[in-house]
This record gives C-alpha cells, structure tokens and sequence, in this order.
C-alpha cells in the first residue's frame, strides 16, 4: 500500500495552511504525519531541508515521490494515485 510520510513543525507557516487539507484527506490517503522537531532521525534519513514535505512510499518502503512547500488537494490527490 502506498503511503506518504508528511514532515511538518508546529512552527511552519506553510504548514499551518496544509495542516486542515491534509486531514480533510485522511479518509482518501495514508499518510504518516512527522513533526520535524520530534522525530530529527527520520526527517535526517530522507534528507528533509524544508517543510512541508511529502514523501511517496511504495508498498515496500521505498520513495517513489516527493513534493516539497504549499500543495492543492488536487495536486497531493494526483501524486498519490499518481
């Protein structure tokens, strides 16, 4: 199963304003939200530099796609089913 890994800070502007699509998505994608702060060792193994970011995992873990800042529900719809 496809899953997106989403990195976000409490702190990010940008965030902020994808944080209410993001979960009006819930009940389309799978994702994994990952507060950059709490969790340094995932976002440092996927090379996160700036957030938001969402990374497309395939069914065996392995990244497929990435989009990086401000995105349109369309636009996270059309990279996961993509």
């Amino acid at each position: 199963m496809r899953k997106i890994l989403y990195f976000s800070a409490a702190w990010c502007g940008p965030c902020k304003t994808l944080a209410p699509i993001m979960d009006g998505l819930s009940g389309e994608i799978v994702f994994n939200k990952v507060d950059v702060d709490q969790d340094q060792e995932l976002s440092a193994k996927y090379g996160v530099r700036n957030i938001p970011t969402l990374i497309l995992l395939n069914e065996f873990g392995e990244e497929v796609g990435r989009k990086v800042g401000m995105q349109s529900k369309e636009s996270i719809l059309n990279f996961y089913n993509g």
